[in-house]
This record gives C-alpha cells, structure tokens and sequence, in this order.
C-alpha cells in the first residue's frame, strides 16, 4: 500500500502552512505559553474560530454534528501542521471518539458540536492514587439513586481539569462484578457542586518548559469528587459497560497527528540542530557515530510514521480497529525514550542544562524533553498492558 499523499493533500497542507504564517502571531504563542487555561485565551479563541470558518475542524466527523464528513487523512494533515507550532484545534481526546461510537442521538447532538468549536473541553478522569496502570482497579463510586447518580472518590492527574468544560470518567457502578464489568462512564460537568480541583504541580514547572517540550506541562491535578448529583443522562454507554467504551475510545485516541509528532518531534529537532550548529568548536554531523546514530534513529521515526498511516487507514475505511493502537502505543513511546536518551548523549552535560540557563541549548528543550519522555510509557496506558493487548488482540494468545 502507498501511504504518500495525493495532490489535493499536499496542496492542502501548503494551504494551512500558509494560514499559519499568516495568522499566528507572536501573541498568540506567548498567551499559550503563559496561560492558566491550557492557552485557551482570547486569541486562541480568535484562531480558532477562524479555523473552523475554513472548515477545517471536525473534518472527519459527521456533518450532521458540525463536521465534514470527510477524509481522517486530511484531518490529520491539518492537525499535523498546528500541533508543529503547538497549537491544538478543535475537539481531540479520548472523549469524541467514544462518544460517535457509544453516546445517545441527544449526547452526539450537544457534545460534538461544542467539541468542534472549541467550546467543550474534556479533562480525562481515568486514574486513580491505588489505580492507575492498574485502572481496573479503580474505586471512585456512582450510586444510582432513583435517575440520578452520586459520585464520590478522587482522581489523579486530571490535566485539564482546572479549564476543562467536563469530565470524561470511569467509576465503579456495580461493586460486586468482575473488576472488568462493574464500571461506568460519565461525561461530568465541571462546575457540577461537590467537585474540587487542586493543582499537582510537575517537574517542568521550575523553570517552565519552552513550548515544544514533549510532556512540558506544568500542571497537572487531583480531582476530588464528594456527593456529585448527577443525571442519569451523563452515562455514557450502557451501564456496567464502561470499560469497553473507555478501551475504544483511548485505542482511537491514540491514533493522529498529536501521538506521531510526541513520538517523532525530537528525531526531527536534533536533526535540524545538528545540521545548522556548531557544538564546543566542533560540527556533530562530522562525526561518524552521530551520524549513524541519528540515521538509525530518523529510521525508526518512520516506522511511527506507518504505523500511523496504517492506523488511520483503517479508521478511514471503517474497518476493525483491535491491537494496532496498541502497538503504536508500544513502539513510538519505546522510541521516544531512545532517541531522548542518545540525544543526551550526543549533547553531553550540555542536555543537563535547563531553561534560563546560560549555556542552554535550544532554551533548555533537549533538557526538558529528558525529565517528560519516561512518562510517554505510562500515559494512556502502559506499555506492558498494551504488549498484552497485541498477543491477545492481535496474536490470539489466551490470558495469562
């Protein structure tokens, strides 16, 4: 199969190049950088809405919900050129998939149309403090209580949580089924009363990590939940059937521009830094070892590449989609870290330096890339559960 691009796609690509450096400006860039609000200020708000004017958010989603019914590829060319300047636009996240896949008319007609503009933003509500590549293990509770529910437990590292519009979360609704079946998903207002939000501040927070930096968020949080009355009508699925919706919806999530550019951006930034730079009086692409390192490694980068292609491939052609998330979720993660690692070989104490440092290279990125890149490996699933998953899913291997 030939996973290069068609005309009209190379076209479009140059027209949102071209849009981009037409209109995102300086200002823009820094009120993301310095912005409470996951950069979502008044000037995002503006690029976004310009954006959607030219149709390009939402275009794989339906038109009936704000969408274009049209190609995942070029959805992702357009993703793919944003996310470059670090800029997300549109509705992303585990959240639009699931809900296209398992949500009522009623909860496709509110949630994909606000996710489209922009207006709906999902923090995700997975992890737990005892349960988090164990999610299974998870014990925060629903209640049902005539046609409502009453939440009450924590979740940790509710990233967007302290902006976010909702909450896309797992609790347990039925505590004496299998550990498997007894779990529900709610899509939760934030502003709902009984819900607390309190910052996790991370490693890049001192100094912030420049824009770029692969997992350089400052902030995560804990999400406390104490009687959260809910309706009925937040679930999301059938009742006791969360874990598969919640496994559908990260398998899809991890397929797009955001995962292949956090897997593949740091092949290409070292490339371009050795090409154009001298180090200590001396050109890296002189040497032999760097260079060969550097080839295997962009080499590696492409194996991302098509795995990612072929992934969406099949989302385009609405086949089955069962274990190639996963092992997109093994390799590009595992990858990741290596390049990080000879990355900081190749730089030597020089990677150590952080951002404000005076002999900092590239304002600290490489070093800020180190501390972010082990964490690739736990987010969105581990890489051990997901091994697990392609022998089971993908090799038809029986549980262990």
């Amino acid at each position: 199969m030939d996973f290069g691009y068609t005309q009209d796609q190379e076209e479009l690509r140059q027209e949102v190049r071209a849009f981009i450096d037409g209109n995102v400006s300086q200002g823009l860039l820094d009120e993301m950088e310095g912005g409470e609000e996951g950069g979502r200020g008044p000037e995002y708000r503006e690029l976004v809405q310009k954006v959607a004017d030219k149709g390009w958010i939402g275009i794989s989603w339906p038109k009936e919900y704000g969408g274009q019914s049209g190609s995942r590829i070029d959805q992702y060319i357009v993703e793919e050129e944003f996310m470059r300047r670090g800029i997300a636009v549109g509705g992303a996240g585990s959240g639009a998939p699931a809900i296209l896949a398992a949500g009522t008319e009623e909860q496709k007609e509110y949630f994909i149309p606000g996710m489209i503009r922009g207006e709906i933003i999902f923090a995700l509500g997975f992890t737990e403090p005892q349960a988090g590549a164990d999610l299974a293990g998870l014990q925060c509770r629903a209640v049902r209580d005539g046609d409502d529910f009453v939440v009450n437990g924590q979740k940790m590292y509710t990233s967007a949580a302290h902006y976010a519009s909702h909450i896309y979360m797992m609790c347990r609704t039925d505590p004496d089924a299998p550990r498997h079946r007894g779990i529900s998903i709610f899509l939760i207002p934030m502003d709902t009363p009984g819900i607390t939000v309190r910052p996790l501040w991370t490693i890049q927070s001192d100094p912030p990590a420049p824009m770029g930096t692969t997992y350089g968020m400052v902030r995560t949080n804990e999400t406390f939940f104490e009687n959260v009355r809910i309706p009925a009508s937040c679930m999301l699925g059938e009742e006791n059937g969360g874990w598969y919706v919640g496994a559908m919806g990260l398998n899809l999530d991890r397929v797009g521009a955001s995962r292949y550019l956090i897997s593949v951006r740091r092949d290409e930034d070292i490339v371009n830094w050795v090409k154009e730079n001298d180090f200590a009086g001396n050109s890296p692409a002189d040497n032999p070892a760097v260079r060969d390192k550097l080839a295997e490694l962009w080499t590696e980068a492409q194996v991302c590449r098509l795995m990612t292609m072929r992934s969406m491939s099949l989302v385009n052609r609405g086949d089955t989609f069962t274990y190639e998330g996963s092992a997109e979720k093994v390799w590009a993660p595992e990858h990741g870290v290596k390049t990080t690692e000879a990355i900081s070989q190749i730089l030597g104490p020089y990677a150590q330096l952080l951002r404000g440092s005076e002999e900092a290279i590239e304002d600290g990125l490489y070093a800020h890339n180190l501390m972010g890149s082990f964490q690739s490996g736990i987010n969105h699933g581990s890489v051990q559960i997901m091994r697990d998953q392609m022998a089971r899913r993908g090799l038809g291997m029986p549980r262990g």
